[in-house]
């Protein structure tokens, strides 16, 4: 007679034999792979057409300050109350703010989770990082002091909104890692901005996403859409198993076996906690309205 545990075990291993033929790990790894390929391209022939004249053909030769969204965000005011923009900012920028934002009302931050090159960086130096400490990776700040370090982000963003709009100037160029990472060959780049890069770097050793988590002032904005978000990660009580996979799964140490629905202004969309993924039972935890859990 077959017990309740190996009834447990015997799903497990049906929905991991499923899990496999799935592609959604295989997809997000590409697009990751792809705009971290594209940002550094387009950064480089930004260079050359400034340095050389000349350009690669059929790329684009915009600045980074142009195809960030939250370039959009700090000179929304300056937008609003003047008609033009901060130095450096372009309209482009503006669009892809509200595009952004548009999208994260939708699925929640996708963008963090699957587009930000500087964040799949990180990721990718966090599989460095459990290699080297297996279970105790991404638990070395203690809940307690993790919980409040949190919302340091959004302080952050307070501050470089306020001080943009006030200044008229791109002040946080001068300690953006992503920035830094992505036109270290150039003269451009203030040395307080490579300090925080080479602290996140290592720190990426110790902690999943450490400037997602902590500091990136544009995740801080997108955190709010989950807040509203129409498909948001919701949990299946009645085939949920208790197993816990998706927590173990989630690089923001969400608790999602604790929730019906996942709120927490800290996901970032990346679907390792679901079905597709992490999650055992099929249907258990995945983007859904709230009429999509039977």
């Amino acid at each position: 007679m077959m017990t309740s545990a190996n009834k447990t075990e015997k799903i497990i291993q049906n929905q991991k034999r499923i899990a496999k033929k799935r592609g959604i790990p295989y997809l997000r790894t590409f697009v990751q792979v792809f705009f971290v390929a594209l940002i550094f391209a387009i950064s480089i022939n930004h260079t050359l057409e400034e340095s050389y004249g000349m350009t690669i053909p059929f790329l684009s030769a915009a600045s980074l300050h142009a195809i960030c969204p939250f370039g959009g965000v700090v000179t929304l005011w300056q937008f609003i109350t003047t008609g033009n923009f901060i130095q450096k900012i372009h309209s482009s920028a503006l669009i892809l703010m509200f595009a952004a934002l548009l999208l994260g009302i939708l699925v929640g931050p996708v963008i963090c989770g699957w587009v930000c090159p500087f964040g799949s960086i990180q990721e990718w130096l966090g599989k460095i990082g459990k290699k080297l400490f297996k279970k105790r990776f991404n638990h070395f700040v203690p809940e307690k002091l993790d919980r409040y370090l949190r919302f340091t982000r959004y302080i952050l963003m307070v501050l470089v909104i306020v001080n943009t709009a006030i200044s008229g100037t791109l002040m946080f160029q001068d300690i953006d890692p992503y920035y830094a990472l992505f036109n270290f060959w150039t003269s451009e780049i203030a040395i307080s901005a490579y300090v925080i890069l080479g602290v996140t770097v290592l720190l990426s050793l110790l902690v999943e996403r450490p400037w997602c988590k902590y500091a990136c002032p544009y995740g801080a904005v997108m955190g709010l859409t989950n807040l509203i978000r129409i498909f948001p990660v919701r949990r299946n009580k009645n085939t949920c198993i208790s197993c816990k996979k998706c927590d173990v799964a989630c690089p923001m140490n969400i608790n999602v076996s604790n929730a019906n629905v996942v709120r927490d202004h800290q996901c970032i969309s990346c679907m390792k906690c679901t079905s597709d993924v992490a999650c055992p039972v099929a249907d258990t935890v995945l983007f859904a309205t709230k009429a999509g859990i039977k």
